[in-house]
């Protein structure tokens, strides 16, 4: 079979590393998308120098695939449109590296499907979900993926558990990687035992070179980028890193998200600079731990999101497409507690100049 392969210069940035926030979906109060906030979203991201946007993701409420609400395709076409406007307007022509991420979700025609829909808007990488499918075994699980890896470029996606996503072994992950086009892994396992998993099998296999690890870890973000994972790969030493992240968190405070990769990479080779590095990451696990609501098993993540999004101006409301999916009790309580103990991983300022000159 021959397999897509991505851009060349989209490769090189995702190889690289770079910020991916997962896009939110912005609803008016009687839940229609809200058109003109869904595309300041994305023109948001772009203006804070993130690398690239995931769209139709877990952030995005998988509920957009429900026929009665049949929201993926327009999610999918809006962002691609803004991407391409800012290349044209910007004159940084088509050949401008921003990458567009597609998530994909479901059985093996579900998946098929919604390849073909995100290679039809231009979508470099397919975010492969292998949540809600506990009948599959782990050799269907891969097979299902090669069949998708057949349409469109693979980011390979370990979801927690606790927000609908399933347990998955090393050796699943060893065959996983061996799929010619699989171009990134982003692993979301909120846990050290299944990301080590995960990057050791990347590790141990023949394309290591040629996949690039995302951190999904919400909870681990700043440690999960610092951190070498070494192993003994037939005799010789093998390392792999976490080059940047395909984020949640980072679909709030974006700009600031963009300054802290940054600062990560200038610091570490500097011993104190990492240790301070290394206490940013646990203000980052805090701020973290009150907007996707984690004392109440992440109920409140997705409002959590929206609650920042609504105070800076950017979307209207907290509104989810599923009506139980509200804030929790207390969670604006410790929302306010670490905006206000951590001013400097905000980016209001940001937000607020950039909606000032979208009215202009």
């Amino acid at each position: 079979m021959k397999y897509p392969e991505p851009d060349i210069k989209i490769d090189r940035l995702l190889q690289e590393g770079t910020v991916i926030p997962a896009h939110p979906l912005a609803l008016t109060k009687d839940l229609q998308l809200d058109e003109q906030r869904q595309r300041r979203l994305t023109q948001y991201y772009i203006a804070s120098g993130a690398g690239g946007v995931a769209v139709g993701v877990h952030t995005t409420q998988f509920k957009i695939r429900d026929p009665a609400v049949n929201l993926l395709e327009p999610v999918l076409r809006m962002a691609a449109e803004e991407i391409k406007k800012a290349a044209l307007e910007r004159l940084r022509g088509p050949g401008w590296p921003f990458i567009k991420v597609a998530g994909i979700v479901g059985p093996t025609d579900q998946a098929i499907r919604e390849a073909k829909l995100a290679v039809r808007y231009g979508y470099d990488l397919g975010l492969l979900s292998m949540g809600g499918l506990k009948d599959l075994s782990e050799t269907e699980l891969v097979e299902r993926a090669r069949t998708i890896a057949g349409i469109i470029p693979l980011f390979g996606f370990y979801l927690q558990p606790a927000v609908g996503g399933r347990l998955l072994s090393y050796d699943f992950w060893r065959e996983f990687a061996e799929i010619p086009n699989v171009c990134a892994i982003k692993v979301a396992a909120f846990n050290r035992y299944q990301t080590l998993d995960v990057v050791r099998a990347v590790c141990q296999s023949s394309r290591r070179d040629k996949i690039a690890l995302y951190t999904g870890n919400d909870d681990n973000i700043v440690a999960d980028l610092l951190t070498p994972y070494r192993f003994v790969i037939d005799g010789k030493q093998v390392e792999k890193k976490f080059v940047g992240g395909l984020l949640g968190h980072w679909a709030v405070w974006t700009n600031a998200a963009v300054k802290l990769l940054s600062e990560i990479r200038s610091g570490e080779s500097d011993r104190q600079q990492i240790q301070d590095l290394l206490s940013k990451g646990v203000n980052v696990t805090d701020m973290n731990a009150a907007i996707f609501d984690a004392k109440n098993s992440f109920h409140g993540c997705i409002p959590g999101i929206h609650e920042i999004l609504r105070r800076q101006g950017l979307l209207e409301g907290t509104w989810c497409l599923n009506p139980n999916e509200k804030l929790s009790p207390g969670q604006l309580e410790e929302i306010d507690r670490v905006c206000r103990n951590y001013p400097g991983y905000v980016d209001d300022s940001f937000v607020s100049n950039f909606l000032r000159q979208q009215i202009e």
